[in-house]
């Protein structure tokens, strides 16, 4: 493609208060009321207003059904069930605002959120969740969002491909085809050359024939030690792209693994 598309960064996420951000008190009554899954997720589909086409619209619709599922299992009131939707929703937002990785901006930033409906301070937070409450809700979502980061990453995001191309010194460039190649050729000019050439055979048969052959052999010979080491390079390089991306992904999952261990004393000290 001609056309340069930018890929958009993540920016600063700020977080807020979300109780009745997107789910209202009669929402939350009518949800209540439902206990089939497709009637719930018709339900979430127009109170979030969810018009992606398919498999996006399934995907979204389904978090959102499975977190009133673990509300109700929680026994969370309406007022922690509404809030918890809208903080899904937001960190779902965070990560599909971009394809970059922003996986630790993401579950930094949920944090944040359960930080503002856990402590009461008004106006920028309230005490919606206990501590353990929240430990509960960071448990869930660490086992069913961030686990699966990349999954979501791939279906709501575009996907950012290199176009690598490579040129190599030494290498002689191909001449394109010129007017005077494609002109019709001098007709004496061409007999005296293939009669020269013709003598010159019979004279010296045996060193035309070398002649001739050797330099197209040095010529592949040339090319394909060239070929092999480009693709000894190529798998070395490759090789270690993969070790490193290994080693981020391993220092990424120690990272939330130490967040999440940390965040309920955290909870008790701020509480």
């Amino acid at each position: 493609m001609d056309a340069k598309i930018k890929v958009p960064l993540p920016h600063s996420l700020k977080p807020k208060v979300m109780l009745w951000t997107d789910v209202s008190y009669s929402d939350m009554e009518e949800i209540d009321k439902i206990q089939s899954i497709p009637e719930l997720e018709s339900a979430l589909c127009s109170v979030f207003r969810v018009d992606t086409p398919e498999p996006r619209r399934g995907v979204q619709l389904e978090l959102y059904v499975q977190t009133v599922l673990f509300c109700r299992e929680s026994s969370f009131n309406r007022e922690q069930t509404s809030a918890l939707l809208s903080i899904i929703k937001c960190v779902h937002q965070a990560n599909t605002e971009t394809s970059l990785n922003n996986m630790e901006q993401c579950f930094e930033y949920c944090s944040e959120l359960l930080l503002c409906h856990s402590v009461r301070r008004p106006p920028f937070s309230i005490n919606l969740f206990s501590s353990e409450e929240v430990t509960h809700i960071l448990k869930y979502i660490h086992n069913t969002y961030i686990r699966h980061y990349n999954l979501y990453k791939y279906i709501f995001t575009p996907q950012v491909q290199l176009d690598l191309s490579l040129s190599y010194s030494g290498m002689p460039e191909e001449d394109d085809p010129t007017i005077e190649d494609s002109a019709v050729p001098d007709v004496e000019k061409v007999m005296e050359n293939e009669s020269e050439a013709a003598q010159e055979k019979d004279q010296f048969p045996e060193t035309q024939e070398t002649l001739t052959t050797e330099p197209e052999g040095a010529t592949l010979g040339s090319k394909s030690e060239l070929k092999a080491m480009i693709q000894q390079e190529f798998r070395e390089e490759m090789m270690l792209v993969f070790g490193q991306l290994e080693q981020r992904l391993k220092e990424s999952a120690d990272q939330l693994n130490i967040t999440l261990a940390s965040i309920q004393p955290n909870l008790q000290g701020k509480k």
